[in-house]
């Protein structure tokens, strides 16, 4: 434990054994200072500085008080050296306790910080009992985990002092301490077992993409390769299955299938069933958005993908993420005989496939005959059923996609903003409100898109009856006046205005004939002597121009830098007037005082349309950007 851990547990039991010799109150501050190099300590009590002294524990004399506060006056309260001559036994005890106590603590806590770090990775540990509940197995830095039953493998058995190695699962804080949960069930077990055994795993070479595990009796593993040329099953399973072995016997023989992932679910659960053969996989998706795959087997095949008690095509399941229903081939073919001829809806097919259905009729005949089936002719039944299975995809696609519309035409009716409407809002009884709130019906879009979609589900609700879904079904025209209403955002118009303004300055102006104050600023700044604002002047005004000297493009590269430079007169104090004469706006200053002569940096650029070279300073007012152009 570290050195200031164990000082201030020292600190807290020397207090507390001062309060149980002495009674003092707990309100009253009591510090103790313990120095390491003498080997000494102190206790520092607060007390009222008074004149004169009734009570030795709670006061003290002006004198005395300043011994240790040199600025103490009456009526404070100073902190005063109060060391017993002897504690005694009791407040020892308490010292004692107070010590061993802090030490818990900081043992405690020094345990969770370590196995945090650690969780969801493979730790080892001694098994120090056993019972019915699970194990009590014994870890580094002193800590106890728990191994329930539940979380060791079906007919594991272990003894006192046995080697167990385990995956921490979660950790409680507990009154006692911390509470390791341990587990060699999880899938993450399986997953760090890999890790350890395999390296192309373990530096990311092989990725496990998936685990299914029911522990103890089979597990299906799905892993890919990072980079091309590597076998991602052959890496884990090892030269002659030395690698699986190991995790085998681990896992108290439990048998583990590495199938290779394919981002393909058709691909993907073929061999997610394996080791059985597969005729074909047919992928369905319902209204309610539910993934179902029908796997074709062959008839012999049949047991051997379903497994014991189901557990292949559970695991499949499991590690795929889809609904699988498993067929063998004749079932599949004699449903659908049956269901072509007694079926209206696929009457259309029955026309088209007649010869076909005549043929396979025939060979099921030769079959439950118990006679031998070519293997063209179950060639013909494996095309057959996958010609029919595939019309079945199409037509369920299509309904999926019908309601999908319906349901988009459903939103568009809708008034804006009827998802933000609570339920709560409705004017529905307080019984309906809650059953609605417990079915998962939190607002009023979805709950109308259910009742005219899917008004069965509704219905189902308990206290909810035909009147009551009526009712919810004509609530669409007054969900509009229960719609919240979205904050305003002024200031994004305010800038979106303002990028307007910003980016069509001309029209800007020949809106507003006099100047804008941004403008007369910067004039100011740049010490032009006239400036004039650019409009269009009624006709029979002459303008006047003063002719200005004009460099030529060759000319400017051949001046010096110091060229550039150009020399403004600026006046030290300036007063400008707006006149308006004949709807022409001028700005005119008026100079005062004595002008001095400033140097001004200008940006220059030649605009071939002009055929002149313009110079360009940048002034900024606020957020907003002037140029003020010069003609060279």
């Amino acid at each position: 434990l570290p050195r200031e851990t164990i000082l201030e547990a020292l600190a807290q039991a020397l207090v507390s054994a001062y309060r149980k010799s002495v009674n003092a109150s707990s309100a009253q501050e009591v510090k103790a200072v313990i120095d390491l190099d003498n080997g000494e300590f102190t206790v520092l009590v607060e007390k009222e500085v008074v004149e004169s002294v009734e009570n030795e524990q709670t006061e003290v004399e002006l004198k005395e008080a300043r011994k240790y506060e040199p600025d103490a006056q009456l009526g404070d309260l100073a902190m005063v050296e109060s060391t017993p001559d002897d504690f005694g036994r009791v407040a020892a005890q308490t010292a004692r306790q107070v010590i061993q106590q802090k030490i818990r603590d900081a043992e405690h806590s020094a345990q969770i910080e370590y196995y945090e770090k650690q969780l969801g990775e493979i730790i080892s540990g001694i098994v120090q009992a056993a019972n019915s509940q699970g194990l009590t197995i014994g870890l580094e830095l002193g800590a106890e985990g728990i191994m329930p039953r539940r979380e060791m493998i079906p007919f594991e058995r272990f003894r006192i002092h046995d080697r167990v190695r385990a995956i921490i699962a979660e950790i409680k804080e507990t009154g006692r301490g911390p509470q390791i949960l341990l587990s060699r069930t999880h899938r993450d077990f399986l997953r760090r077992l890999l890790e350890n055994e395999v390296p192309e795993i373990y530096h990311g070479v092989v990725e496990i993409r998936s685990i299914a595990r029911e522990p103890g009796q089979r597990a299906k593993v799905a892993v890919s390769a990072v980079q091309k040329g590597i076998d991602p099953v052959g890496a884990c399973v090892g030269m002659r299955g030395v690698r699986i072995q190991a995790i085998v016997r681990e896992l108290h023989n439990e048998k583990i299938d590495v199938i290779e992932y394919s981002s393909d679910p058709t691909v993907f659960i073929a061999k997610a069933i394996s080791p059985a053969r597969v005729n074909g996989v047919y992928l369905r998706e319902t209204i309610e958005k539910q993934k179902n795959a029908m796997v074709i087997v062959p008839e012999d095949q049949l047991s051997l993908a379903i497994g014991r008690d189901g557990q292949n095509a559970r695991l499949a399941a499991k590690l795929t993420g889809w609904r699988i229903d498993i067929k063998s081939l004749p079932e599949s073919i004699s449903d659908w005989l049956f269901a072509l001829k007694n079926n209206e809806e696929l009457k259309e097919v029955a026309e088209q496939e007649a010869e076909a259905i005549e043929k396979a009729e025939e060979l099921m005949a030769r079959k439950a005959e118990g006679r031998i089936i070519a293997t063209d002719d179950h060639d013909f039944l494996v095309e057959f059923n996958d010609r029919l299975e595939r019309y079945a995809i199409r037509k369920q696609q299509a309904k999926v996609d019908a309601y999908e519309e319906k349901r988009e035409e459903i939103i568009e009716a809708l008034p804006k903003g009827a998802f933000r409407v609570d339920i709560e809002s409705l004017n529905l009884p307080s019984n309906v409100i809650e059953a609605l709130m417990e079915a998962g019906y939190k607002d009023a879009g979805e709950l109308i898109i259910t009742s005219k979609m899917n008004p069965d589900a509704i219905l189902e609700v308990s206290g909810i009856g035909p009147k009551t879904l009526e009712q919810i079904q004509g609530m669409e025209s007054k969900i509009a006046d229960l719609v919240p209403e979205m904050p305003e955002e002024p200031e994004m118009e305010a800038e979106e205005a303002e990028v307007e303004e910003i980016q069509k300055p001309d029209a800007a102006y020949e809106e507003e004939p006099e100047m804008a104050p941004e403008v007369e600023e910067a004039l100011e700044e740049t010490g032009m002597p006239e400036a004039v604002v650019a409009e269009e002047e009624p006709a029979g005004v002459e303008e006047e121009k003063e002719e200005e000297e004009e460099l030529s493009f060759d000319e400017l590269f051949k001046l010096k830098p110091e060229a550039f430079e150009a020399e403004i007169e600026v006046d030290e104090e300036e007063d400008l007037e707006d006149e308006e004469e004949g709807g022409k706006s001028t700005t005119k200053k008026k100079k005062k005082g004595k002008k001095q002569r400033t140097r001004r940096s200008y940006d220059f650029e030649y605009d071939p349309e002009l055929d002149k070279t313009i110079a360009k300073k940048k002034h900024k007012r606020g957020d907003d950007e002037w140029e003020d152009l010069i003609d060279i």
